[in-house]
């Protein structure tokens, strides 16, 4: 088969099994990137060119973990279910990922940076994002029919695992939404809630990252924060306020509780109040010897 013969069947193979529009740009983009890299298609080269990738995307490329990682997948679904052939799995390892903790705003930052926007349409997006815990995503695909204002929730559609939920939404971001709604008068056949500047799709990613790195400069930010940082910080300032974890997981619409505990090691809690028992040795030393007590008193 030809480069774009094995690409289109690439491409089938994946809306079959009813995965997302993203893994199919994905997918396609890594395949496309992996034969390019040594000018023949796929099905002429095997555990060897996988391998001999890897270690390019690691030691000349200096990629990420995750990043090889998403080449690993995409290379794995190509051979497996597109090409049909059974490689040695254990000669093509995953990357290991170094776990991290969220990265998150304090309630003073979030203040901070949503005083200095100036623009309707950015302040109901990143308020939104914020007081619902919304991916960027989810945010972006956001329609008019999803605001329901009488049960004060966002119905989120097919999000991440192409899973339905429902989002809390807060009445500061209700009176936002009203307000945009009001002067822009979005008119889409799909019924988005935020459009891109012709009006003709929703909002694009680039569009909503820009703004949100303009704020955070204006506000004099220090931390490494992205849109996805208002996300975390929403699930951390829930968590210090008393929500269940088993709650939040819920809002965020994580798939296993193990994902959502990672905000423990973040939040503000009890658990942080924990006194160090160094501490106590100082207390002790600082109040002296206790005085032995004997029969005589």
């Amino acid at each position: 088969m030809t480069k774009e013969d094995i690409l289109n069947k690439l491409e089938q193979d994946i809306r079959l099994r009813g995965l997302s529009e993203d893994t199919v740009t994905e997918y396609h983009t890594k395949a496309r990137v992996f034969m390019e890299h040594f000018g023949k298609p796929a099905d002429q080269m095997g555990e060897a060119e996988f391998r001999e990738f890897l270690r390019y995307l690691q030691e000349e490329r200096k990629l990420s973990p995750s990043s090889i990682n998403t080449y690993n997948s995409g290379l794995r679904f190509l051979y497996e279910v597109t090409l049909e052939q059974n490689l040695n799995y254990k000669r093509i390892p995953r990357a290991k990922e170094p776990i991290l903790l969220p990265n998150i705003m304090t309630v003073k930052e979030v203040q901070k940076f949503c005083s200095v926007i100036d623009d309707l349409r950015y302040k109901a997006i990143f308020l939104t994002v914020y007081g619902s815990g919304l991916r960027l995503r989810e945010i972006r695909h956001l329609r008019i029919s999803d605001v329901d204002s009488e049960q004060m929730r966002l119905f989120i559609y097919q999000s991440k695992g192409k899973k339905d939920r429902f989002a809390v939404l807060s009445q500061t971001s209700l009176a936002v939404l009203r307000e945009y709604w009001k002067a822009y008068r979005p008119n889409h056949p799909q019924g988005y809630l935020f459009l891109n500047s012709n009006g003709t799709d929703c909002i694009s990613d680039r569009a909503i990252q820009d703004a949100f790195a303009k704020y955070r400069d204006r506000a004099n930010l220090k931390c490494h924060a992205t849109v996805h940082t208002l996300r975390h910080s929403y699930a951390t300032h829930l968590l210090e306020s008393g929500v269940s974890i088993f709650y939040i997981r819920q809002l965020l619409g994580h798939s296993t509780i193990w994902t959502t505990t990672r905000y423990l090691h973040v939040a503000n809690t009890d658990i942080m109040k924990t006194k160090s028992p160094l501490d106590a040795l100082d207390e002790k030393k600082k109040s002296g010897r206790p005085r032995k007590v004997t029969a005589n008193g």
